[in-house]
């Protein structure tokens, strides 16, 4: 490594110093009012941009990331989650523009995307740890969902599903982001797809290659699913729906090898109880929360982050088209998020 010469440092200082002097002290941002919902968050000209502390990195936000996340956090049944009043949004694209104590990179100017708490605003600090370089040649909204959406489809898949070629995977909510990332790369490795989806999203999924695309609404889910799999049921199931979804998927899993990855609730609630495991659903039922595989098992995650960037590089992920809004509309588009409506990813734009 070549020292650092003292004009470099010199020269270094004055653009750090020029790009502070151009960081406002106030910032456009959406705060979360109440645990009633999106609906209570609010367009705010006035929050105090935030400094980054040691280890931290200040973007200046090009496009935030939506995601149901935000909707648990907004009902206050994001476990751990803030209280408000918060600013919310916790992924985030941008250039970094200022960085905390003892950062060596990424550097002021450098384009990265992270998961951290208040993105939806015109500013945001992530632990630079965490900072994920934008890819060459993709746009700031293109990288959208490379911390969130595509890890937690490919963790799902890989290292927690153990999915393989030839075997059979069911993919509930198959239009979202994390749904669609998942069809590709389980078609990617060999894998038969089963996708759910509603009915006006079906040629969205098809087109990404899933070999059968069920309605989601369809009463019975579960038969449609045994059907088509000539009574043996999916070998992966990735459940992100809840509610009576979750009834649906325990009952076309495959019997005592089928595993039911689970890592969304955006249906509600739903139980099993350790009668039923024994007697009714002998099935393997795995939690995934992308967050605490990062912390609890870094290795893990390395090598998922690892194999992420081979697929980047084999054009097997490709740059995200999302829907952008801008950051006021923010309400509303996580209502519309809620009611299931959308397709892919959303983005707000500060």
């Amino acid at each position: 490594m070549r020292p650092v010469d003292v004009a470099d440092r010199d020269e270094a200082s004055r653009e750090s110093e020029l790009m502070a002097l151009s960081i406002p002290s106030t910032m456009r941002a959406l705060q979360q009012t109440s645990l009633h919902g999106p609906q209570d968050m609010r367009l705010i000209m006035d929050a105090p941009v935030p400094v980054p502390g040691p280890g931290e990195v200040l973007i200046r936000v090009a496009a935030a990331g939506v995601n149901f996340a935000d909707i648990s956090r907004a009902y206050g049944s994001f476990l751990g989650g803030p209280r408000p009043p918060y600013l919310a949004g916790f992924e985030a694209v941008g250039e970094v523009v200022a960085v905390g104590e003892a950062v060596r990179a990424p550097q002021p100017g450098d384009r990265v995307i992270g998961v951290g708490y208040g993105t939806f605003a015109e500013y945001t600090v992530l632990p630079a740890a965490a900072a994920v370089p934008v890819p060459v040649g993709w746009s700031a909204e293109q990288a959208l969902g490379l911390v969130v959406n595509w890890p937690t489809a490919l963790a799902a898949l890989k290292p927690l599903g153990r999915i393989a070629a030839g075997e059979t995977v069911l993919i509930h909510a198959a239009a979202g982001a994390t749904g669609q990332a998942a069809v590709t790369m389980a078609k990617h490795y060999g894998a038969t797809v089963i996708a759910t989806a509603s009915s006006g999203k079906h040629e969205t999924v098809r087109a990404l290659g899933a070999d059968h695309v069920l309605d989601s609404r369809t009463e019975n889910l579960g038969a449609e699913v045994l059907k088509l799999t000539d009574g043996i049921g999916a070998d992966l199931v990735l459940e992100s729906a809840g509610g009576a979804t979750f009834d649906a998927s325990l009952a076309a899993a495959k019997r005592v090898t089928g595993r039911i990855v689970v890592y969304g609730v955006a249906g509600g609630e739903a139980a099993i109880t350790n009668w039923e495991l024994v007697y009714k659903h002998q099935v393997h039922i795995i939690g995934l929360n992308i967050g605490v595989l990062s912390q609890a098992a870094p290795q893990i995650f390395g090598e998922l982050m690892g194999e992420l960037s081979t697929l980047i590089a084999d054009g097997v992920v490709t740059p995200a088209r999302p829907t952008a809004y801008d950051l006021s509309d923010g309400p509303k588009v996580l209502a519309e998020l809620e009611s299931r409506s959308t397709i892919g990813k959303l983005a707000l734009l500060p």
